[in-house]
Order: C-alpha cells, then structure tokens, then sequence
C-alpha cells in the first residue's frame, strides 16, 4: 500500500483496514499527489480541504528512509443526533482528563506513588461503577482512555521541564479542560472506521465527511474536533512517502519582519498581509456587541460564534499565506536559510500584536516540514549571530544600528546596503558555514599557512 512503512508487521487488524474501499482510501498503486493547490489552498466554500501536518513527536518510530507520520483533516457534518454524541463524547473525555488531573494532584501532595494503571483504573473503570460517573458508560471507553494518557503526558511533560530533562521552553502545570473552548477526543483503530465516503465512530454513528482529497494510506487514529464556531472537524493520522523534487543549484537566506514578511538575499520582497488587521474594526464591533449581551442568553451566543467566525476566517487566510510562500521558497531553492528567532520574546514587547500576526513561528515550521517532505534542505542559524550589524561584502561589523536605519554604507569598503538584503545574506553565508557534509564534519574553510593552497569551498564548487 503506498504510504505504509513496508517495514512495520502486518497485523491481522492492519490487513482488515487495508480493505477498505471508498474514496478516503486510495486504490494500491495510486501515485502519491504532487500539487500544491489540491491541499494547501483555502476555499470559500462549506468545506475545508484537506492540511498536511508534520507530527514532531511520533510515538512509533519510521524506520525506512522516506516515510512520515502526518496528518490530514477534513470537514465532518454530523446529524443533529450525531452532535448530541458526539457532545456527550466531548464532556465524557473532559471529565476523565480534569479527574485524572485531580487524582494525580493529590497523590502528588500525600506523598503517595501511583502508576498510570492505577489512575486509569479509579477514573475509568471504577468510576463506572459509581451513581456520579455511571454515564460514562454511554460513550466509547476509547475516548476515555486517550483522555487519561493525554492527562498522563501533560503530567510527564511537566515534570520533565521541571527537572531540565525536556527540551524546549518550559513547560507549566496542567491545566483543566473547559467547555467552551476547542473540544475534541482521540480514537485508536477500534473506535472508528471507514465506511464508504462516511466515517464510523463508536457509539456516535456514520458522519458525512467532506473528503477534498484522498488519504495516501490507512489511518492510525481520527481525532474529532469541534472549534469555537461550531465547525466540527476529522484529523487522521496518515503514513506519507516523501516526494522529493529535483535537484536545484540555488540557496537563499530569509530574513523576517514586521514592514515586509520576508526579504530574502537575492533581494525578493514578500509583503507582510497583516490579516489581523485587517479585520481588526470588524473585530472590535463584535466584541463589543459580545460585551453588551446577558451571559447566559441566546443572543450572547450568537455574538460569540460570530466572533469565532471571524477569528477562524483570520487564522485561515494567514496559514494558507504561510502555506504557500514557504512552498514557493522549498520547491524553487535547494536550501533554506533563516535566523531562529525568539519569538516568545518578541511577543511580550509592545510589538506583540504584531509579532503574533505575522505568524513567524507558524511559517518557519511549514519551512521545516516542506523541506523535509521535498528533499530540501532548511536550517537555521544562531540568534545572536550579527546579521545586521556585519558588512555582507567585506565581512566588518559596523555596530549596532536603530531600527529607523534601513539603509547604511559600510565604513570600510563604501558599500551601500539595504538593512534586510544585507541581513538575508549575511544569514546566507552563515547557513552555509554550518552546514555539515555526508561524513558530519563542518564545511568552514580552514585556516592554512601563508603561501599554502586553499580548498575550494564545498557550497561554491
């Protein structure tokens, strides 16, 4: 089957999967799909298609060369039966998450140990068992055991900041889940099933599925979602060969900000949308008619979902921008080249609103994942390295200079730069320094004796 880890043992459930017939499947031998606009682009209409995600953290390892765990999501139009269950599903995976949360707090306090086993057995099966939790029994108990191992993680996940052993930001207490935010549950591969152009899940029924596109192989796990204005939705988790591009000679560095997006070194100016902004007026008067409503009311609640409307049309059009200039930048570079930026710190200044609405972190991600989807390379450099302050062409650094300088000529050679032109390539040229070679060693040139013949530099051969 295309897609699937050849590698992986085939288990009587996975041969069962693998007949399925319908469009959410492809027929073997299908080719794997190519084109940017099936799958990227954001439509106007009723339905959404299909977003590739690169999963980070895959629990099951990918042990041949070219496969990746991804996932993709689909629009779902559930009865109104359908979203009563699926309701109860949501509330049902709430509870379990906020006990186990609960429970584990206070063994933590008493001092007491307690396995994974344990907890799931007190907030699961004996819960059951008990006049206040005996409707956890009308839904599928594998929602209910995802909800215990995501509390599980969240739980690991901090503990693991806390002592310095996770890496990354850090990471704070878990917190309960509430009801009028984002809601969801995880189901394994017996809670769920294709059926036809439907998907089956356990205890809710057959959901009309929107399928914008076909899956390239058998899903793992389903996550059903329903957002903020009422939109339910169906990620699967997908096993996708890698679909590399022809080779190219061409390397670029990028450089991100506020005025323009991106200015990248060969001069390239992408400009900054600003789609907050754009919708900012319209922001506030729904806010504000939000704030004139009676909680509790009808009328509230239509003012909310006509502010999540508005929120989701905002997030769509910036990750579908995103979408598409980092797949320009992969498909016509060989490699790719920006500065890691702290954009958690950017994001406490005065600039934060803007910052958040460029979406920088959101659109070096999608560089990574592209890169690593097409046979690109995409790397990033030091955060402190002086990109603006050192001249592109003689190599001096000049100092630090106000951002109202967008211009300046170097003191040293005479050389007139353009303050993000000179920092892409600057950002260029150290890419390429730390840049390692098939044997893992640096590409730096060294330093040789006078009179000695140096090598050619690997990136300019």
């Amino acid at each position: 089957m295309p897609g699937v880890d050849s590698c992986a043992p085939r288990s009587p459930r996975t041969v069962r999967f693998a007949s399925w017939h319908g469009r959410g499947v492809p027929a073997p031998g299908t080719p794997p799909v190519r084109r940017h606009d099936d799958h990227m682009h954001v439509e106007r209409g009723n339905h959404v298609p299909a977003a590739a995600v690169l999963l980070r953290d895959c629990r099951r390892p990918v042990a041949c060369s070219g496969v990746m765990q991804v996932r993709y999501r689909y629009r779902l139009y559930p009865s109104p039966g359908q979203q009563q269950a699926v309701a109860r599903a949501f509330g049902c995976a709430r509870v379990v998450y906020n006990d186990c949360l609960r429970l584990r707090d206070a063994c933590h306090a008493a001092g007491e140990k307690i396995s994974d086993t344990e907890v799931q057995r007190r907030v699961i099966t004996l819960a059951k068992l008990t006049p206040e939790r005996a409707w956890l029994g009308e839904v599928a108990s594998v929602a209910l055991v995802q909800a215990c191992n995501d509390a599980r993680r969240a739980y690991r996940n901090w503990f693991g900041s806390l002592s310095g052993q996770r890496k990354g930001r850090a990471v704070g207490h878990p917190v309960f889940r509430r009801k009028h935010r984002r809601q969801s549950i995880r189901l394994t591969r017996n809670g769920f099933a294709l059926r036809g152009q439907r998907l089956y899940v356990a205890k809710v029924g057959d959901i009309r599925v929107e399928w914008s596109r076909d899956l390239p192989s058998v899903p793992s796990s389903v996550t059903v979602i329903k957002e903020p204005d009422g939109r339910y939705y169906a990620s699967f988790v997908v096993e996708r060969a890698a679909t590399p591009l022809p080779a190219c000679g061409r390397e670029i560095g990028i450089d991100l900000g506020l005025a323009s997006l991106i200015v990248t070194s060969d001069g390239e100016v992408i400009a900054n949308p600003r789609f907050l902004r754009a919708k900012e007026r319209a922001l506030a008067r729904a806010q504000r008619a939000l704030s004139r409503r009676r909680k509790g009311s009808a009328n509230r609640a239509r003012a909310r979902h006509r502010v999540a409307v508005l929120h989701r049309k905002v997030r769509q059009t910036r990750l579908d921008h995103a979408h598409k200039v980092a797949f320009r930048l992969v498909r016509d570079n060989q490699a790719v080249y920006a500065e890691d930026l702290c954009v958690s710190g950017l994001a406490r200044t005065r600039l934060a609103r803007s910052v958040h609405d460029a979406g920088w972190s959101q659109l070096l991600r999608l560089l990574e994942e592209k890169a690593a989807r097409y046979g690109r390379t995409f790397a990033r450099i030091g955060r402190f390295e002086p990109t603006s302050q050192r001249c592109s062409a003689c190599g001096v650094k000049d100092g630090p200079k106000p951002l109202s300088v967008r211009q300046w000529a170097c003191a040293a050679c005479g050389t007139v730069h353009d303050r993000d032109v000179n920092a892409a390539k600057n950002i260029l040229a150290a890419g390429r320094a730390d840049n390692k070679n098939a044997c893992g060693a640096g590409v730096r040139p060294r330093l040789v004796a006078a009179g000695a013949e140096t090598g050619t530099h690997r990136s300019a051969a």
